[in-house]
């Protein structure tokens, strides 16, 4: 069996060769770029509010009452940009409230329902109130007509805020 050696070494060199092969064509060269595919989203969101007379003159294309929690908060952050607490949130917060918004045709808010309030704190419930109700209007809910939409108020002890839709964690 003295061409067993050679045999395996050509086996073992052509499969290296193979495998290289392979590899190399899956790369892209350094000066080539592949084109990305551009990723549509389910349901466009809103990316924040724009100037109108008062709040945001935006629409919204959700389609669930869960779409629009994103573009709620995303509208409560862009007219809240100083009152957001940057980072992840410490691990005792002052305040936690669930908080209920009724959204009308034209974006406006009609009623506020408190699932779970912050009942010791009424400034905080009487703050978030103020917030939502000065961000009015909100963006119009074309696709769903009036919605009622739930977001958790993460409240910090200096009166800055997150909301669980948008949050960065807590530690």
């Amino acid at each position: 069996m003295p061409d067993t050696p050679p045999r395996r070494f050509w086996l073992l060199t052509l499969l290296g060769a193979a495998a290289a092969a392979v590899v190399s064509a899956c790369k892209s060269s350094p000066g080539t770029t592949t084109p990305a595919q551009p990723q549509i989203p389910e349901t466009p969101t809103v990316t924040g509010p724009i100037p109108a007379r008062r709040g945001s003159a935006r629409s919204s294309s959700a389609t669930t009452p869960r779409a629009y929690r994103q573009d709620g908060a995303t509208h409560l952050y862009g007219l809240n940009a100083a009152r957001i607490y940057k980072g992840k949130m410490p691990p005792l917060l002052y305040a936690i409230g669930v908080l209920n918004v009724e959204i009308d045709r034209a974006g406006r808010v009609t009623r506020l329902d408190w699932m779970r309030a912050p009942r010791h704190a009424p400034e905080v419930i009487a703050e978030i109130e103020r917030i939502v109700k000065q961000a009015s209007p909100f963006p119009v809910p074309t696709r769903l007509g009036k919605v009622v939409y739930t977001d958790t108020w993460l409240w910090h002890k200096n009166g800055q805020f997150q909301l669980d839709t948008l949050t960065e964690g807590q530690n």
